[in-house]
């Protein structure tokens, strides 16, 4: 592993420590080197926010619309098993839609939501391999912005691939490396997101690795509604990292 770049927790905070990422000169990979024993400590309260209303899980919903419809482009119903999901809203539309929706998810306030409050079941495990043996061979497995978190993505990769029922799709979504944003702000920019960030994947290593899990590519795109919301939230966020500020940070943020 090359070392790459130092960086440190700009987008949250919590802590002043300096995080060391390095890159495979082999397949790309981009990694960090001094991953926290503690890394649950950088997902401190805040960083799920469950909604207090219907009325606030009809806004939030607003924005995951996309992710369904991308969805049913490829499977209208069946069962579908999100890992990752936070409180819950792409289960939720994905239940409304028809499908049986079931998740995996670390934070045990999350899983409570999803389970008395959308009525969705939700397995509490940090180890999502062993999770995806305890629920329902899915149709569809999602993983939003997932991968990029987990010490070993490869393994829950292929996990999830031999789950997966005959003719069954998986979503991936995860930080483009080759962004140009990343180009341009590096270590600050705010999808590096350390510590929470343990991996950055090259869009070529993940078509390679699923590919040698039998799974054929359908999709591959930057133009949906998220990455493009998502970019424009990489602009702002990212040139807020560059100052200390604290007025011009927050007006930096708002921009997005």
């Amino acid at each position: 592993m090359a070392p790459l770049f130092d960086t440190r927790d700009y987008n949250r905070g919590i802590s002043r420590h300096v995080f060391h990422y390095g890159r495979c000169p082999k397949c790309g990979l981009i990694s960090l080197i001094n991953v926290p024993d503690d890394l649950w400590r950088y997902y401190a309260s805040g960083y799920h926010l469950l909604p207090s209303s219907e009325a606030e899980i009809d806004r939030s919903l607003r924005h995951e619309h996309y992710k369904i419809e991308l969805t049913q482009h490829y499977a209208t119903s069946g069962r579908l098993l999100e890992i990752g999901p936070s409180w819950g809203a792409f289960c939720l539309l994905a239940k409304r839609a028809g499908f049986a929706v079931e998740a995996i998810e670390t934070d045990r306030d999350c899983c409570a939501f999803l389970t008395t409050r959308l009525g969705i079941r939700a397995i509490q495990s940090d180890d999502e391999c062993a999770a995806l043996d305890r629920a329902s061979p899915p149709d569809v497995i999602a993983m939003w912005y997932v991968i990029e978190h987990l010490r070993d993505p490869w393994t829950l990769l292929a996990r999830a691939a031999e789950r997966l029922a005959p003719g069954g799709i998986m979503i991936l979504a995860t930080p483009n490396t080759e962004a140009p944003q990343f180009k341009i702000f590096g270590r600050r920019w705010t999808h590096v997101d350390a510590p929470r960030h343990v991996h950055l994947i090259p869009p070529a290593l993940l078509r390679a690795k699923l590919n040698g899990l039998g799974l054929k590519e359908l999709l591959v795109t930057t133009k949906d509604p998220g990455s493009l919301g998502w970019n424009r939230f990489g602009w702002s966020f990212s040139l807020a990292n560059f100052t200390s500020i604290a007025v011009l940070r927050r007006f930096l943020r708002l921009a997005s």
